[in-house]
């Protein structure tokens, strides 16, 4: 095995039928196995087909570990729990209840998408048995063989969330709390990043405090949801933190217009674009839009629930 990769597989979920959008991780070490996030249940497949490809058993497989339960990350949950016999999820406190009894999410993600879509896209969500849940307050360490998975609080993307740190790779799987790189728009210049906001749980000073207390790990590497593994972490943990701000400043600009969130998304747009070009991103005025408009309108979402929060 690839030294580098420390046991760590990258796969592609498949999710949004977007290659390279949305990722999940195996971890394998002394023959066992634990997978961090999942995709949705169309994801399945590809999870199993990943740990095959390894030579592993199903009944090798003793973690499932969530970041946080978005449907992108943790949809099939209940899917793939039920094909792994001998294992256990990990989730933050906030996120246990939801995959035990998951009608609260399927309600909240029917009402954005409707019903037609949230069919299309995640199918019927599966509940996992509580005996089978394990929370991971802020400090858990999950064994995997002798290696320790070490669970980390880190909000300011959602308020359940976690990041999970590897020693033996010195590397954070992050879910979404250290922002989303595409690979499409990697340059001479290394990867591109950009903060995600989406809501309905963004909070600037949060998200400011996980990112520093990532970056004071010193990690040599960050393996993101959206997507794959990305180095120079410092460069971007510093890039995140000045657009985190950029975007707050944005957002209260905008927060008096009628028109206040085609005025936020116009305003992230141009914000996003101007950095992609600085960062040698070629046809950055046509390729940011495309690529990155629904988290730029998720962006301005989640900006706008702040600035309402945030007057109450």
């Amino acid at each position: 095995m690839d030294s580098r990769s420390h046991g760590i597989t990258t796969i592609d979920t498949g999710y949004g039928d977007r290659p390279r959008f949305c990722a999940a991780y195996l971890v394998v070490q002394d023959g066992r196995a634990a997978f961090i996030d999942c995709g949705s249940n169309d994801s399945v497949p590809r999870m199993l087909a990943a740990l095959e490809a390894q030579g592993l058993a199903r009944d090798a497989v003793d973690w499932l570990i969530l970041t946080h339960v978005h449907l992108d990350h943790a949809g099939g949950a209940g899917a793939l729990m039920r094909e792994l016999r001998n294992a256990r999820l990990v989730v933050h406190p906030r996120g246990a209840p939801h995959m035990i009894d998951p009608s609260k999410l399927v309600a909240g993600a029917t009402a954005v998408y409707g019903e037609a879509a949230f069919a299309r896209h995640y199918g019927t969500l599966l509940p996992v048995p509580s005996e089978r849940v394990v929370e991971a307050t802020d400090g858990h360490v999950v064994k995997l063989a002798e290696r320790p998975l070490l669970c980390v609080d880190t909000p300011g993307h959602a308020r359940h969330h976690i990041a999970v740190w590897d020693a033996a790779s010195r590397g954070w799987f992050s879910g979404d709390i250290f922002g989303l790189s595409y690979r499409e728009f990697d340059t001479a210049q290394g990867a591109f990043i950009v903060p995600t906001t989406s809501p309905v749980q963004f909070d600037p000073g949060e998200m400011r405090a996980s990112l520093r207390r990532m970056l004071a790990a010193e990690p040599a590497a960050v393996y993101l949801t959206h997507y794959g593994r990305v180095d120079e972490v410092q460069r971007l943990g510093a890039d995140l933190l000045e657009q985190v701000d950029a975007m707050v400043a944005l957002a209260r600009e905008c927060d008096a217009d009628p028109a206040r969130h085609a005025r936020l998304v116009a305003a992230l747009t141009a914000l996003y674009v101007e950095r992609a070009r600085r960062h040698g991103v070629a046809g950055a005025q046509v390729r940011v839009p495309q690529l990155l408009a629904m988290d730029i309108d998720l962006n301005a979402q989640g900006l706008e629930v702040w600035l309402d929060h945030a007057k109450r």
